[in-house]
């Protein structure tokens, strides 16, 4: 199978070119690839956040919304 280089810019061209219907079915696994991208993305974020909890001796899964939002902050902010 041959292999073709293409700027973003001649991809977008391309995709422009395409009938509605598959510029909309672009627009969906793009679309599901970012989702995936940001579930993933979260997850990853949770177990930091779960590790960061119990160095401090913290619970996560004990912590309120609020608690949780406090010691996000406090990570934010630390020097």
């Amino acid at each position: 199978m041959a292999t073709v280089s293409l700027t973003d810019n001649q991809v977008l061209e391309l995709v422009k070119q395409l009938p509605e219907a598959a510029k909309r079915q672009v627009l969906i696994d793009l679309s599901a690839e970012r989702d995936q991208w940001w579930n993933s993305a979260a997850m990853e974020g949770e177990v930091h956040l779960r590790q960061i909890a119990a160095q401090r001796g913290l619970d996560w899964d004990r912590l309120s919304e609020e608690e949780r939002e406090k010691l996000v902050d406090d990570i934010l902010h630390e020097p």
